[in-house]
């Protein structure tokens, strides 16, 4: 490891749903009020949460011919009146935030979420103030490989060493599609395998977020 490491500047992105935060009831809740709505049959839990962490339009296509982006109105209709406030944080994630931050890492969160659902989530939850931005679905970014993400990160960020956290495959594609080094929790739906299959970039997996420890991410860089 370069011994001047800690005095670069550090940028970790993480993913929200299943890496910082467990918002599983209120999606499935969300996901099934939106299928009762248009009259589908609704789905068990653990089909739903099979599928979080990819775009929701992408969700209801795999379920449904209903219209995707109805489903996702009915869904975004309860999830941003009621949703919201059915999650909570996994364990000691303000803890190990408040340590990054003392140890000098900038943070920001890059979601499938739509950006306005993802900062009032991260406000309810008490986090907004950690991170250095929260990036969402919206007219500017499409999908966490949108080409618009990855300018904007590379030139907001330029001298910055990246690394993005997460728990799906679609994160270790953001990782790669930047070539930054990949940190996979399994606090999500993937195994280790899965996370690490294929990687043409660093890639170091761990159990959950408070297992991120400073001496790991200098170990990536």
């Amino acid at each position: 490891m370069n011994e001047n490491i800690k005095d670069q500047k550090i940028l970790l992105s993480f993913d929200l749903d299943n890496t910082l935060i467990n918002n599983r009831e209120g999606i499935v809740n969300s996901f099934n009020y939106a299928l009762n709505k248009y009259k589908l049959p609704t789905l068990e839990t653990v089909r739903i949460e099979e599928m979080i962490g990819i775009p929701l339009i992408e969700m209801f296509k795999q379920v449904s011919n209903v219209n995707p982006k109805k489903l996702a109105k009915a869904f975004r209709s309860y999830y941003g009146k009621k949703g919201v406030y059915q999650g909570n944080l996994l364990p000691d994630v303000t803890l190990k935030l408040e340590e990054l931050k003392r140890n000098s890492f900038t943070l920001g969160v890059i979601t499938s979420k739509k950006q306005e659902l993802a900062v009032k989530i991260v406000k309810i939850l008490g986090i907004f103030d950690f991170f250095d931005y929260v990036i969402g679905e919206c007219k500017q970014v499409k999908s966490k490989i949108d080409p618009n993400l990855k300018i904007t990160l590379l030139n907001k960020y330029k001298g910055y060493k990246i690394v993005i956290i997460g728990d799906h495959p679609k994160d270790k594609a953001l990782a790669e599609t930047l070539n930054v080094p990949f940190v996979g929790v399994l606090t999500g739906n993937h195994s280790a395998e899965e996370l690490q299959h294929g990687s043409t970039t660093k890639t170091l997996i761990i159990k959950s977020v408070k297992d991120l420890k400073p001496k790991l991410i200098y170990s990536l860089l």
